[in-house]
């Protein structure tokens, strides 16, 4: 059998879940046996696949621990060392959105660079001592912004900037189709009829989502003008494409 254990710091509850969750979803077809417990503050996820499964384990970890690493831990960064005037909640969220996803390949590629997975790893340790070229590359990107903070009171500056951040960030889909109904949003993407993730999003979570699928094109069939779109319009730009009332009752 090839086994792994996985260890990570109880405080971090979420990333725990996350991953132990998301590695036995994994492992299903490799009819692997993926356990967790608790001690001495730390979680342990326990991983136990066949000799022949090995490789394709040692994928998914490597997957997992990376999307870890870019998402959660870059968002605590970003939590602690940004300091910013404070905008509206969308606008913020939209920015730490677009600076958590800017050059995000290269992120992906330092962690992999360090990453050796053999009988077990530390996460935080790995984190806190094998990852300082990704620690401070991103303290860079925060220096930037906390650089310009004067200038960032602004909110046509704020808006650029964040608009800069989005046109920097790697395409992921070629299209999307954001549809407004009385709960909420749907987001459809190009290739389902299926709505993304198989959820109604607020304003507050559309904007993350959107930013997160880094799309070519956005069509948006929404039923009024309110300032969550008119963000929208302003940061992606020349991606968005207003469809007619009419266009949005067919697609309903």
């Amino acid at each position: 059998m090839w086994e792994f254990s996985l260890n990570v710091k109880t405080d971090k509850t979420e990333v725990a879940e996350f991953l132990f969750e998301n590695i036995k979803k994994n492992c299903l077809y490799m009819q692997g046996i993926v356990t967790l417990h608790e001690e001495n503050n730390m979680t342990s996820i326990l991983v136990a696949v066949d000799d022949d499964f090995s490789q394709e384990a040692t994928t998914v970890l490597e997957r997992l621990i990376t999307q870890v690493i870019c998402t959660y831990f870059k968002f605590d960064f970003l939590e602690k060392n940004l300091k910013i005037p404070m905008h509206d909640k969308i606008g913020m969220t939209a920015f730490k959105k677009a600076l958590l996803n800017f050059d995000r390949e290269t992120d992906k590629f330092l962690v992999l660079k360090n990453l050796n997975l053999e009988k077990s790893l530390y996460l935080d340790s790995f984190y806190d001592f094998r990852l300082t070229s990704l620690k401070s590359k991103w303290t860079e990107l925060v220096s930037l912004a906390n650089e310009n903070r004067v200038y960032l009171i602004s909110n046509d500056a704020f808006v650029d900037l964040l608009k800069f951040l989005i046109d920097n960030i790697e395409i992921c889909e070629d299209e999307i189709n954001i549809v407004e109904n009385e709960e909420g949003y749907k987001i459809f993407l190009e290739d389902g009829d299926a709505t993304y993730n198989n959820v109604i999003f607020n304003e507050e979570g559309l904007v993350s989502s959107i930013i997160d699928l880094a799309p070519q094109k956005i069509n948006l069939y929404c039923r009024s003008e309110n300032s969550t779109i008119g963000l929208l319009e302003k940061i992606f730009d020349e991606r968005i494409n207003v469809c007619t009332e009419k266009a949005l009752v067919k697609k309903m």
